[in-house]
Formats: structure tokens, sequence, C-alpha cells
């Protein structure tokens, strides 16, 4: 068996999760949210490998074998994960391959507050040649989580954020829950900026993977299903049928 699992603190890895059902058709997927914890992006290093290594292991006790780490955040700890004896992809390395790809004259990156100050991102591009804004996003992906992709509020913080960037030829999305308000980002930018969604290149990775196509998607969440069906469908479209809770 060769089983598909996706982490994420909250619905942001559905962005992958549908696009993984776009292209690459019946692969069951075993999806965990992990709301209940604190946000990813407040722990401490050695909280936030502790508590990934307590989630992988959960995932593979549900047969998960290839692993995608679809937090930006959670992303950055990645090398400090040890003894899983399982395939984990995280978000970095291929976003940085997938945006360096386009050969940006000047390349802007919003996102969430550990990600931007662990210079991950500026130091992948450094390896390019290519330099990077970037901008902290708080609070776009806790409004997103919550359901929220239009609101004034949201819009007011898209326009300050993406100010100093507007110019940019092209913006990465360095986290999952950006995704849902790609058409308002595109407004508080250029008509050429284009902006760089790197879940396709993550798509890609899986593709590679050969997992199996027989078996039933799985969602659970150390937070509150009914919370994550209703964001999973204001943000994405997704209707989950079945969430079920996961506390340890």
């Amino acid at each position: 068996m060769r089983r598909l699992g996706i982490i994420d603190w909250g619905i942001g890895g559905v962005s992958i999760y549908k696009l993984v059902k776009e292209r690459l058709g019946d692969i069951p997927v075993t999806y965990f949210s992990d709301t209940g914890a604190t946000p990813y992006g407040k722990m401490t290093r050695n909280d936030l490998v502790t508590r990934l290594d307590a989630v992988i292991s959960f995932l593979k006790s549900r047969g998960v074998t290839h692993l995608v780490i679809g937090c930006n955040a959670a992303s950055t700890v990645i090398p400090y994960l040890k003894g899983h004896e399982i395939k984990i992809e995280g978000m970095i390395e291929n976003a940085v391959a997938e945006t360096v790809k386009y050969q940006p004259a000047r390349l802007g990156l919003i996102g969430g507050r550990r990600t931007v100050l662990s210079g991950v991102y500026r130091k992948g591009f450094a390896r390019h040649g290519v330099n990077v804004e970037q901008r902290i996003a708080q609070p776009l992906s806790g409004l997103i989580e919550s359901g929220d992709i239009s609101s004034d509020w949201l819009r007011r913080e898209v326009r300050r954020i993406l100010t100093p960037l507007r110019n940019c030829s092209h913006i990465l999305l360095a986290c999952t829950h950006y995704p849902a308000i790609t058409p308002i980002l595109k407004q508080y930018v250029t008509p050429e900026t284009k902006v760089v969604d790197p879940a396709g290149s993550i798509v890609q990775t899986i593709a590679r993977w050969n997992l199996d196509s027989a078996g039933k998607d799985e969602f659970f969440t150390s937070g509150d299903p009914k919370s994550m069906k209703r964001s999973a469908r204001l943000a994405f479209g997704v209707d989950i049928h079945s969430i079920l809770a996961a506390r340890f």
C-alpha cells in the first residue's frame, strides 16, 4: 500500500487536496487539520517538531506512506524530523523551484511570520541568484481559516500587505490558504503581475510517487469538525462529508 497524507494546521492544505483530485484522480488521501493545537507559526521549533512527530505517527497508523506537509511554517522544520521512514515533502523547495522557472524580474512573497522571519525562502532564492521582497501577511490565513474570502476587512489587509509589492513581476504565495483569495490578490497588483501558487509543483511531485488508486479519503482534525467543513466549503468549494476528531 502507498497512501498519501497531507498535514496542515488548518484548511490551507485543502488547496493541495483539491488539485490532487483534479489532476490525479482517485488517489486516496488522509488529511489532518491540527487546529486544536497552537498555530504552527507560534510554536517554538522544538515544540513544533514534537507536535509534527505525533501527527506523523498517527498518520502512519492510518497507512500513510507518503506525506505532504502543506504548512509553510511546519515545512521549515522538516530537516529536524527524523526516524519516520516515510517520504516527507514540504512546500519550500517546491515553491522555490516553481518560481525560479519564471525568471522573475522582481519577486515578492507573502507568508506567515515564522515563514518570513526564518529566512528559508531568502536563502533558497539566493542559491538561484534571485532576490525576494517579503511581507508578513497576517491576518490573512486566520480570516480564510474562518471562511472569510471577501470581507471589507480582508480587502483592507490585502491592500496594506500588497501595496509595497504592487509592481513586482511575480508574487509567491507562501501559505496554502492564500490561493483561496487569488482573485482579490490580483486586484491589488499590476495586471502584468503573475501570482505563483506552488501547489501545482507539489502535485507534480506527488504524481511521481505512483500511489495506490484504490481506497477512500479520510479527514481528521484536532479541532472542530463542523468548523472545518464550513471553512473548506467557503474557502475552496470542497464539500467534506465526514471529518473525525483526533485527540492526542
